[in-house]
C-alpha cells in the first residue's frame, strides 16, 4: 500500500508493553528505548495531526519523586509509525513545532472535558 506509514530507519524506536496489574493502573505501559532503558508511563490520548497519529504519554513518577507535589508530571508525544511487520510502534518527534502542536491540541482537549 502506499499509505502506509514507514519508519524512517533513523528514528529512535520505542517498544510498548502495556501493563494490567488491575483496573486502577490499567493505562499504564512500559517503553523500552533503543538503548534498552525501560520507563513506566500513563497514556493520555491519541490525536490525529496533519495526517499522522501521534500518542499522549505522562511519566509515571517514583513515591520518592512525589515529594514535591506541585510540580507536574512530564508529557512525551510520541508519533505512531509501522515497522517491516506492519506493527505499530512508537517514534521520537524531532520536529519542536509539531510537538507544541500537538501538545495545544491535547490540552485542548483536556479543557474541553473538564468543562463536561
Amino acid at each position: 500500500m502506499a499509505d502506509d506509514k514507514r519508519i524512517d530507519p533513523d528514528e529512535e524506536m520505542i517498544e510498548e508493553e502495556m501493563l494490567f496489574e488491575d483496573d486502577e493502573d490499567s493505562n499504564l505501559v512500559e517503553l523500552t528505548d533503543e538503548d534498552g532503558n525501560v520507563a513506566q508511563f500513563e497514556y493520555l490520548d491519541t490525536l490525529e495531526h496533519k495526517g499522522e497519529s501521534y500518542v499522549v504519554f505522562m511519566a509515571v513518577q517514583d513515591d520518592e519523586e512525589d515529594e514535591d507535589e506541585d510540580e507536574e508530571g512530564e508529557v512525551v508525544i510520541l508519533k505512531i509509525a509501522q515497522d517491516d511487520k506492519g506493527e505499530d510502534i512508537y517514534v521520537t518527534v524531532e520536529d519542536e513545532d509539531i510537538v507544541q502542536e500537538v501538545f495545544d491540541m491535547f490540552m485542548e482537549n483536556l479543557g474541553a472535558e473538564d468543562e463536561d
